[in-house]
C-alpha cells in the first residue's frame, strides 16, 4: 500500500488547488490502477475520495545554463490528484 504512494506533491499550484477547491496531489507507482490508489489513500489517512484523476508526466530535456549546454534527461513519473468529500482534510504538515 505504501509503494502505492510515493510521495505528496507540494507545489504552488496544487496549494492554490487545496484552498479554492480542496483538491490534494500525489505521486504514485507507474503500475498502480485508479482504484489502487483510491483504496491506498483511504486506507493511509482514513478519508473517503470523490474523485480521481491521474497523469503520466513525460519526461524532459534539461536546459541550458550560463555556464552552456546541461545533457540528460528528467525522469517521467505518474501523479493522482484527487478531491476528498466535504468533511474530509489531509494535513501533510502536522504535528505528530
Amino acid at each position: 500500500m505504501t509503494s502505492i504512494l510515493i510521495k505528496p506533491l507540494i507545489t504552488e499550484k496544487l496549494n492554490l488547488l487545496k484552498e479554492r477547491r480542496e483538491q490534494y496531489g500525489f505521486i504514485v507507482d507507474r503500475r498502480a490502477s485508479k482504484e489502487d490508489i483510491v483504496n491506498a489513500i483511504e486506507k493511509l489517512y482514513g478519508v473517503e475520495v470523490e474523485w480521481l484523476n491521474t497523469m503520466v508526466a513525460p519526461t524532459k530535456k534539461r536546459k541550458n545554463n550560463r555556464t552552456g549546454q546541461v545533457t540528460g534527461r528528467t525522469n517521467s513519473y505518474k501523479k493522482a490528484i484527487f478531491k476528498l468529500k466535504d468533511g474530509h482534510k489531509i494535513d501533510f504538515f502536522e504535528n505528530n
